[in-house]
């Protein structure tokens, strides 16, 4: 099988931690971006060099599509490790296992402790959990690899507690802009549903308390659907098998064929492949397709299970993102509603694409105001601006008040905002070694580079500098002292120019004794795209 480029990276990025001693290492891939193939590649690489691998995951549907996909991908056949079933004296190299029965002490009593050289988890987000841990510890000495869909900060410094690095992460927004996924609209629906009465358990809201909080909207909510998403195939995420029969029934009454799947369902199977036969129109399902269905075709998702897990979202939003052009589906349409609680934040479509909390919160009110579909790409590069200009703002009031320091370095936030850089202004420490203090070498070589080190508070934040800074001199874009010395006269975004169109625009500032020569406005200034192939990186200088 031919893999995608992103594919053949994660591949070659999970080999390379290995290779370099990182025994703990993580896999992100947006749901629909086919991590099964990648971690199936890797698994071949590995039987390649002679390794026993053991496949770890907590559900059997998930252990048999993973062989199956195994299997077609590679033609490598597994053995299998749950129930009655024994992978012990099989000569099979590779071991799919279920983490309800290895977790079990007489189980694992049964393998010597080298006995797998690499483990692979999928839905790498349970791996916290006592069950995974036993395995783990059991197996001490074996590599790890750790799958799972786009994470949220929280579920990040919880994963940092098992893994030792991020091997490769590829986001939503570049598999829709790589068209390796469909574009993703937004609505809001206006409707207020009061979650104030709804308690928190083990950091997400209690199921029970959310059914009986969702039953007095359901009509509005079947209505509301009827006007939106009557003419697409729609799947609905509910709290409560209860919850989603009634609402399955409440659809059928307004004239959709609708269907409802549960873990009890004795049918499921049979509704599910009418569902993706099109004799169903809306699925109905209390959490039960969040993970290990796929079904392209599907372009509108209703989620009635209100989450503050980031992963959790993704997972049920991921269900839609799938390509299925044969259907002639174009986008996928994501539903959202007010819901109304003064205690947590909860997820809404712009935490799928956005770093910053900031920016997320308002894109959200961005969309609350849109009232139609939005998409949510343009809405999300609408909001970043518009946080950039209330961020300027506030800067602009620090720096006079700074003034008087007169600084020769650039303050790290001014670079941030001028580079319009994100994932700096928003970065978070993840792994032990990220939430460290900055190095003394790493201070020096920032200072050196024109970047005031005294607000570095991490290592992991200092990396990220020195990596950008590294990068930009490369690409041939311009420097701290040229952002700060160019900025201090009134130019805009600096941090966007080349550094060849820079350094002239400073030559003519120094001939004409340092003053900006009349014939040029600073607040509209942009300079002509130059040869940057003709000067050399920056990254050795100390001046422009």
């Amino acid at each position: 099988m031919q893999l995608r480029p992103y594919q053949t990276e994660a591949k070659e990025a999970i080999l390379n931690e290995w290779n370099k001693g990182t025994q703990k290492t993580l896999l992100v891939l947006p749901t629909g971006c086919g991590k099964t193939i990648v971690f199936s590649k890797v698994m071949e690489a590995l039987v390649e060099r002679g390794e026993r691998i053991l496949m770890l995951a907590h559900r059997g549907e998930l252990l048999d599509q993973a062989a199956d996909k195994l299997q077609k991908t590679t033609g490598l056949i597994c053995a299998t490790e749950k129930a009655e079933q024994s992978c012990l004296g099989s000569w099979f190299r590779v071991v799919v296992g279920s983490v309800q029965t290895l977790m079990r002490e007489a189980r694992l009593q049964k393998f010597p402790a080298d006995y797998f050289d690499t483990i692979v988890i999928d839905e790498a987000h349970h791996a916290v959990s006592d069950s995974y841990q036993r395995v783990l510890q059991h197996f001490a000495q074996a590599k790890v690899l750790g799958v799972t869909a786009t994470p949220d900060r929280g579920d990040m410094r919880n994963l940092g507690q098992v893994f030792d690095s991020l091997a490769y992460e590829y986001t939503l927004p570049r598999a829709i802009k790589e068209g390796y996924l469909c574009p993703i609209q937004a609505q809001t629906i206006p409707l207020q549903l009061d979650l104030r009465g709804v308690a928190v358990q083990a950091g997400d809201f209690r199921a029970g308390d959310l059914g009986t909080a969702l039953e007095p909207y359901l009509h509005q909510i079947a209505d509301e659907m009827k006007r939106v998403c009557a003419d697409r195939k729609t799947v609905v995420f509910l709290p409560l098998i209860a919850t989603s029969q009634k609402f399955r029934d409440i659809l059928q009454e307004r004239g959709f064929r609708a269907a409802e799947v549960n873990g009890n369902s004795q049918d499921r199977a049979q509704v599910l492949a009418d569902f993706d036969a099109s004799r169903y129109n809306v699925l109905c399902n209390s959490m039960l397709l969040t993970e290990g269905w796929d079904c392209p075709s599907v372009d509108c998702i209703v989620v009635l299970r209100p989450t503050k897990i980031r992963s959790l979202y993704a997972q049920m939003v991921g269900r839609g993102t799938r390509l299925s052009p044969e259907t002639g589906k174009t986008h996928l349409l994501l539903l959202d509603f007010l819901w109304h609680t003064d205690r947590h934040e909860l997820c809404h479509p712009a935490h799928l694409i956005c770093e910053s909390e900031e920016v997320a919160q308002k894109m959200t009110e961005r969309l609350e105001e849109a009232a139609c579909p939005m998409d949510i790409e343009a809405m999300e590069q609408e909001a970043a601006q518009d946080v950039v200009e209330q961020r300027e703002a506030a800067l602009a009031k620090q720096l006079k008040e700074m003034r008087s320091r007169k600084r020769k370095l650039v303050d790290p936030l001014q670079f941030e905002l001028s580079i319009q850089a994100e994932d700096l202004a928003g970065y978070v420490p993840t792994f032990g070694w990220e939430m460290g203090p900055p190095s003394e070498k790493q201070l020096k070589r920032l200072e050196t580079l024109g970047i005031f080190p005294d607000e570095i508070d991490s290592a992991g934040k200092a990396a990220k500098l020195l990596d950008r800074l590294s990068a930009r001199s490369r690409e041939g874009l311009t420097t701290p002292k040229q952002i700060r010395f160019l900025e201090s006269k009134g130019f805009q975004h600096v941090g966007t120019w080349e550094f060849a169109g820079a350094k002239n625009l400073i030559d003519r500032i120094a001939a004409n004794g340092w003053k900006v020569p009349r014939s040029i406005d600073p607040s509209t200034y942009r300079p002509q795209p130059m040869n940057k192939e003709a000067f050399e990186p920056w990254i050795n200088l100390t001046t422009w």
